[in-house]
């Protein structure tokens, strides 16, 4: 069968880049062989030999280079060139050996078959699977394993003998290197299916990370309307059942928000994009916080809940608060949730770990119904549940204690569990922790005083624009809306706003794109910070937003201390800027 045009131009950039890494040994293996055939040869012819084997070995490096190789081989007639040029070094490589075989001596043949066995090796270890190549340097070699017995004056019997031999090693060579072929075609096939494969996995996974971007845009939308609208309803209702139907609200939105959360998590861990930062915080009070969450869960439900080992809890140290306190929270709401009488016990342990640091256990025991080993086994399964209806009387989605144990091994620790039927579960994460610096107290977040600040709120959502409202009506501002990215830059060319909340994913011009108008752009606004009002939260989307011009970013749903600090923080830095120019 023909190989194609551009399989051959592989084949021969293969070969002569292959060849190229060999000429050192080349050069070497040619002196020496100078050194073995000039007593047949006499100095002279040798040494010419080695000038001209020389000569051909410094065009090829000339020639030939990575860069040269690949741009020129496209070329029919370089093709050709290149198949001329190796065949003619074969026969130069050759002839050394039918010098020798012409001084009739029996040394002299055979170093001229030594040489030809050695070439033919040769060639079945750089043709590389390319059959041009292999039969362009076979066939010089063939022609002179017949004619040595005849130049060597050999009787009719050794000649056919040796003829026969040569045959036989020629054969033989071609076996081995069709064998060679097959397997580097296979290698070969098979790399190319598997970067096939890769770029496949790739694709699924960038399909995936768009999926996971859109489903959080559009459900951290509405979700964050529910619970801006259910705080709102619960602080207004003067009646104690029309705030517990508030508050019944607000604890649904707070259980979808949770489960989006769970199931944006585990797409990110099966990503492998979950980013863990290495922050400096308060370990006690990180653990105090969470007994204070807690706590009166645990006292409606008519529990005991403890902490033991407080005083021995280190606190400055280094890690990732974030995913820690969301291990503990998935395991402290397990406890809670499965235990119907005695408590829950939170016991935590330092020690010095090795290297440095500390290495720190923190034990979540319950004196709930307890395991089984078969239940032990799927407990840390993805999407599983022990029995199908606790995901009806509790909820859930089966993925917290899963995305606990993958968080606590991204922060280098492990999560483990010891049950049995009847005497509850004890679940223990352990890990290190680096030492950190002493952390400044951080105030209680609570709706600063901004009577008139003119804010615009640009999102291509209505009820995340009402929402927007509920939360900054507090705050005595005066809110205006634009429902997509091109209005919002008409009402900022219209006159000044103190900051605005921009929505990062609208239909057709989007957040970031309008903030790089915005800021590109002559008008009133444009210093005035934007906040980012964004779902995707990773290390790269925030650097986008900077990049865009955007001065902070709050993640959907919108938390109400999140939304305050941000406008703090941009209304200080604005403060600070006009002070100094005072």
């Amino acid at each position: 069968m023909r190989a194609p045009r551009a399989q051959v131009h592989t084949e021969l950039i293969d070969v002569m880049l292959t060849r190229r890494g060999q000429s050192r040994m080349r050069l070497v293996l040619g002196a020496m062989i100078v050194g073995v055939m000039h007593p047949l040869t006499g100095m002279a012819t040798a040494l010419a030999w080695l000038s001209a084997y020389v000569l051909f070995e410094a065009f090829e490096l000339i020639a030939y280079r990575p860069d040269r190789a690949r741009v020129m081989l496209r070329g029919a007639e370089w093709r050709w060139t290149t198949l001329g040029y190796l065949a003619t070094r074969q026969m130069l490589f050759g002839a050394f050996g039918m010098m020798g075989a012409a001084t009739q001596e029996p040394w002299g043949m055979a170093c001229a078959i030594m040489l030809l066995c050695g070439a033919l090796l040769n060639c079945v270890l750089t043709a590389r699977g390319s059959r041009w190549v292999f039969a362009a340097t076979v066939a010089p070699l063939a022609a002179y394993f017949i004619a040595v017995p005849f130049v060597a004056g050999m009787p009719f019997w050794q000649t056919m003998a040796v003829v026969t031999a040569g045959l036989m090693n020629l054969l033989t060579g071609a076996m081995v290197w069709l064998s060679a072929s097959r397997a580097l075609m296979a290698e070969r096939h098979a790399r190319h299916e598997s970067d096939a494969r890769r770029a496949e996995a790739e694709s699924a996974v960038a399909a995936k990370s768009a999926f996971v971007a859109v489903v959080s845009h559009e459900l951290r939308t509405p979700i964050s309307a529910i619970l801006a609208g259910a705080a709102e309803l619960e602080k207004a209702a003067a009646d104690p059942g029309a705030r517990a139907k508030a508050r019944l609200i607000g604890d649904a939105g707070a259980m979808m928000r949770s489960l989006l959360n769970d199931l944006l998590d585990r797409a990110k861990l099966d990503a492998g994009r979950l980013a863990i930062e290495m922050v400096g915080f308060d370990l006690r009070i990180l653990m105090a916080d969470q007994m204070r969450l807690w706590r009166a869960e645990a006292r409606k439900q008519g529990l005991r809940f403890a902490f033991i080992g407080a005083k021995g809890t280190p606190r400055n140290v280094r890690g990732d608060p974030t995913r820690l306190r969301q291990i503990l929270n998935n395991l402290i709401s397990n406890a809670l949730k499965f235990t119907k009488e005695g408590g829950v016990t939170v016991e935590v342990a330092c020690g010095e770990a090795i290297g440095g640091g500390h290495a720190i256990t923190i034990a979540v025991s319950d004196t709930g119904p307890g395991m089984t080993p078969e239940q032990l086994e799927r407990l840390f399964m993805p999407f599983e549940q022990l029995d199908v209806s606790i995901a009806r009387s509790h909820g859930g989605s089966g993925l917290g204690l899963a995305i606990s144990r993958d968080l606590a091994r991204l922060l280098g620790g492990e999560l483990t569990v010891r049950s049995a039927p009847g005497q509850g579960a004890t679940f223990t994460v352990s890990l290190t922790l680096g030492r950190g610096a002493a952390q400044a107290p951080i105030e209680t977040q609570t709706a600063p005083n901004r009577a008139g600040l003119q804010v615009l709120v640009v999102d291509d959502h209505e009820i995340n624009r009402r929402a927007m409202g509920m939360l900054l009506a507090p705050l005595g501002a005066e809110v205006t809306v634009a429902s997509n990215a091109a209005e919002g830059l008409d009402r900022l060319a219209e006159r000044a706003f103190d900051v605005v909340l921009m929505d990062c994913y609208m239909p057709g011009m989007d957040g970031k794109a309008a903030t790089r108008v915005l800021r590109g752009s002559p008008g009133p606004n444009r210093s005035t910070p934007v906040i980012a009002v964004t779902a995707s939260t990773s290390p790269q989307d925030v650097r986008d937003c900077h990049a865009a011009g955007m001065t902070t970013h709050i993640a959907k749903p919108i938390d109400p201390a999140d939304l305050y600090r941000a406008l703090e923080q941009v209304l200080a830095g604005e403060d600070a800027a006009e002070a100094d120019v005072a």
